[in-house]
């Protein structure tokens, strides 16, 4: 498997929401990432996919809900969300896509 692909399975997606859209006015972004992913990686992946310097990566684990589906209950998966705070002058635009 070549390493670009690796670092599409560590980086699921951005997730754009309103407290995420507040915390990329102070440089930093966040994305879904795989739930085993450790910061270096996240790092080394955020910065060889958008050419970007990461000054911090911050984790943090959203548990899933149990939910009930077609009358029975079920659960959503765990979510693992990264905060990458990007050095001075880098940013990444995530409403244009990968």
């Amino acid at each position: 498997m070549s390493a670009k692909a690796e670092h599409y399975d560590v980086i699921r997606k951005p997730i754009i929401t309103e407290k995420t859209t507040m915390a990329s006015e102070n440089g930093a972004v966040v994305f879904e990432v795989a739930i085993d992913a450790a910061k270096p990686q996240i790092k080394e992946a955020v910065e060889a996919l958008f050419g970007v310097k990461v000054k911090a990566v911050n984790t943090t684990i959203t548990k899933g809900k149990q939910k009930r589906f077609r009358g029975t209950m079920g659960r959503r998966k765990d979510v693992k969300k990264a905060y990458v705070t990007l050095e001075e002058g880098n940013t990444i635009d995530v409403n244009t896509g990968l």
